[in-house]
């Protein structure tokens, strides 16, 4: 069945409506939001986000003549949660994105992430090229094979209070995050926004011990330019449908860093060879952390054919909603040279 959703930016509604509808991909039941007819892109969003994240990127893309379809990946908003912690890690992830690229009748697509969506994106297209013909990360860069540093690594670098080890614990952050979730939305948004005025220079996300990740986001006295109540309802709301769970699946992901990078050793020294692209806030905290597996290695020993990569001044973690303007132009290039001057 396909609906209309009536919280949708006017911007968005360009030709045919955007709709949305479950699928069934990989095992799991997945809400998508899609628009338009072309050449597939899947955008796929980070956390604690959903299909709405991409909200601003869905005109400018099908005017351009693209299909274009932002699921809420496994443990989100509107889609299935399932109760497996195991059940969250990358291979699940990508085989949900290939799934899915199949499920709506494609072959190929082009797949653009954002924070967790990244690391996602980097894997399929470095597992699958096949079916990836392009990749583009916004705020993660690929860290291959197992799309991030292991808390095994990032305990001994930042400490217990690091915010990856903190969602390490069961229930915790999950229970704190659930307790008042449009506070949770509101305090994360802006506190990783590039225009937070309580904020400093990037640097790594630690929690001070006996504090929760909420303690160290201060509520702001306003809400910044590219954000608004009504987006804080909409996330809000999807993610209330999961009750005292609405952030568990998210979470999870982080809860299998580890094991992932366990699962995905024998690809050790795979590259993407596909056309990528790497765009970043040069105020987004990934940008203070290191990994030490790579001291001296570029972007361009894990990604030969790589645009960028395109730093995005001012611009903080939640890179496609601070900067929708740049971050069009910048993905509508991208897709140019892939693409040709193609008519449309």
């Amino acid at each position: 069945m396909t609906t209309t959703h009536s919280q949708i930016p006017s911007e968005v509604l360009v030709g045919s409506p955007l709709t949305h509808r479950l699928v069934d991909a990989n095992g799991v039941r997945l809400h998508i939001a899609e628009q338009g007819q072309g050449p597939l892109v899947l955008l796929l969003h980070g956390w604690p986000e959903s299909w709405y994240s991409w909200r601003h990127q869905f005109g400018p893309l099908v005017a351009a003549g693209y299909r274009v379809v932002a699921p809420d990946q496994r443990g989100y908003a509107r889609s299935e949660q399932p109760p497996d912690v195991t059940s969250y890690t990358l291979l699940h992830l990508v085989g949900d994105v290939i799934a899915l690229i199949e499920e709506l009748g494609e072959e190929q697509a082009v797949v653009v992430g954002h924070d967790w969506g990244a690391p996602v994106a980097w894997t399929a297209a470095m597992l699958r090229p096949d079916k990836v013909r392009a990749v583009a990360g916004l705020s993660i860069p690929p860290i291959l094979p197992g799309g991030m540093v292991p808390p095994s690594i990032t305990r001994t670098q930042y400490g217990e209070g690091f915010y990856q080890i903190y969602f390490q614990q069961p229930g915790v952050a999950d229970a704190e995050l659930a307790k008042d979730i449009p506070d949770s939305f509101r305090r994360i948004l802006v506190g990783a926004s590039g225009d937070n005025p309580l904020s400093t220079e990037p640097r790594p996300l630690v929690i001070p011990d006996g504090q929760g990740l909420l303690d160290t986001m201060p509520e702001s006295p306003a809400l910044p330019a590219w954000l608004t109540e009504e987006d804080i309802k909409v996330y809000a709301e999807d993610f209330a449908l999961h009750g005292e769970r609405a952030f568990t699946g998210a979470f999870n992901w982080y809860r299998n860093i580890e094991y992932n990078n366990e699962l995905l050793a024998p690809f050790r020294g795979r590259r993407i060879d596909v056309p990528a692209l790497y765009v970043v806030g040069d105020r987004d905290m990934v940008t203070s952390l290191r990994d030490p597996d790579r001291p001296g290695s570029s972007l361009s020993d894990v990604a030969p054919r790589l645009h960028g990569p395109v730093v995005l001044p001012g611009c903080g973690h939640w890179t496609q909603q601070e900067r929708p303007a740049e971050v069009n132009t910048v993905l509508l290039d991208f897709l140019g040279r892939i693409d040709g001057a193609m008519s449309r």
